[in-house]
């Protein structure tokens, strides 16, 4: 199995990328790759918010990435492919819209109105990739009850590689429909104040282009950087709270690829992680650094819940650069017991995890020192976190960052068992997060939650 391709990871670090609030496009072509392939990274992006008065707009993307023979997660986009060989390829998806008002200070412009959030889209999208390019369309639709509105986008790109760089040009029309728009740059009649008429867009198209660029570190370390410039049609450009008709955005960023499972899979020493895991809410005042340092332990006294989970791993890289150091890929399933404050919930947990063992003891007891990140999907908020932000006045969202520390010894090594030589206990937190609001994916939210939990692991 060869690693991703530079221009792989460039179509996926940069199908969550484009200018979203202009258009809510975080998806724009993309080309088949390995399957089985990862990455992790961020991407930093600058632009014109389309509300006057609003100013530039701020927002860190997580890249979460990866590419299966038949499903695919590109940050802010899941879905399923329907037909995936030589010819088109077609993809049913579900996708977090990122448009709507600022998630940080809100403008004179849009005081007293009610907010415009971002949205849930269920869609189908349609590419065909040849040596001269790529062209692409997309048919979405609300799912999540925002605005009720559809849109199709039409695109095309071409690929551009040269050594380690790789360069993306592009062009892209979204067909919005009335509701769409209406619901992102209409004022209605009861929002209607001094220079704030009730305004209803009604259906446009908006353009998009763009050039977008990445570099190779190494072979699995990339950088990312783009320009691109939105073309409001006149819809929403004529509308009493848009400030100006061409909105310019940039971005920089960085995206790391641990290539395919498969090779790893592919070894027959390569095992499966089984975990079960419970544990329980620390209380407020006990964050994460507190946690990891321990200069808190304790759980929650008041209101506790507590959860309870099963997850499952792959290995993607054994003995990194020939280190002491094994990466793996997981999923999780937990259940969130919330002690009848609140309905009972899940929570889908994709993330990668690397594990340090060359401790000087661990000839005799192996020890690994664990960390993991990746994105949390819940069910429904964890009472913890919909208390705390209650409180504090601060939004929530089921979709946050997730952060996996851990520490564990094996259990054969124990009590001189080689049997259980590859089972292991110990203890971890179980970390979602917004990271501190900075980002637009994660709904802005600046809090989360942490539950120190117990497990066991054993690899088979």
């Amino acid at each position: 199995m060869r690693p991703l391709s530079g221009a792989a990871l460039l179509a996926l670090g940069l199908s969550v990328i484009t200018p979203a609030s202009a258009n809510g496009s975080a998806e724009p072509l993309t080309v088949l790759t390995e399957p089985g392939s990862a990455g992790l990274g961020f991407a930093m992006r600058a632009e014109a918010s389309p509300y006057r008065d609003a100013g530039t707009r701020y927002d860190l993307l997580p890249l979460y990435l990866y590419e299966g023979d038949r499903v695919f997660l590109h940050a802010n986009r899941a879905g399923v492919k329907l037909l995936n060989g030589n010819g088109p390829r077609l993809d049913l998806f579900v996708e977090q819209r990122l448009e709507g008002f600022p998630i940080d200070k809100l403008p004179a412009s849009l005081d007293g109105m009610a907010t415009r959030r971002t949205g849930t889209d269920l869609g189908l999208s349609l590419r065909y990739s040849q040596p001269w390019g790529n062209l692409q369309a997309e048919w979405l639709r609300d799912a999540g009850n925002a605005s009720g509105g559809s849109e199709v986008r039409l695109g095309y790109s071409y690929d551009w590689k040269s050594g380690p760089w790789t360069l993306r040009p592009s062009l892209s029309v979204s067909l919005r429909d009335a509701k769409l728009n209406n619901y992102y740059y209409g004022v209605q009649a009861g929002e209607a104040a001094p220079g704030r008429p009730a305004y209803t867009p009604g259906a446009g198209v908006n353009t998009t282009a763009g050039l977008y660029g990445s570099y190779d570190l190494s072979q699995r370390l990339r950088l990312l950087a783009g320009v691109s410039a939105t073309v409001l049609g006149s819809p929403v450009k004529n509308s009493p709270i848009v400030q100006q008709r061409v909105l310019p955005a940039v971005y920089v960023g960085a995206v790391y690829d641990f290539g395919g499972h498969e090779r790893a899979w592919a070894q027959t020493s390569s095992p499966t992680y089984f975990k079960l895991l419970y544990g329980k809410a620390t209380d407020d005042g006990c964050h994460m650094v507190k946690i990891i340092t321990a200069q808190c332990l304790s759980t929650a006294s008041v209101n506790p819940t507590s959860i309870s989970g099963v997850q499952i791993g792959r290995p993607y890289i054994q003995n990194f650069n020939g280190w002491p150091v094994d990466v793996v890929g997981y999923a999780g399933l937990t259940h969130h017991d919330d002690r009848g404050l609140q309905r009972n919930g899940l929570q889908l947990d994709l993330f990668m995890k690397a594990y340090y063992s060359g401790f000087p003891w661990s000839a005799r007891v192996k020890t690994r020192l664990g960390l993991g990140v990746g994105v949390s999907l819940a069910q429904r908020v964890p009472y913890i976190e919909a208390s705390s932000q209650a409180a504090n006045g601060e939004s929530t969202s089921r979709l946050l960052h997730h952060f996996d520390p851990t520490l564990d010894v094996s259990l054969g090594d124990l009590i001189g068992s080689r049997a259980l030589k590859e089972t292991y206990i110990g203890f971890g937190v179980s970390h979602r997060s917004g990271i501190f609001g900075w980002s637009r994916l994660l709904g802005g939210v600046s809090g989360g939650s942490n539950y120190i939990y117990t497990y066991v692991e054993t690899a088979l």
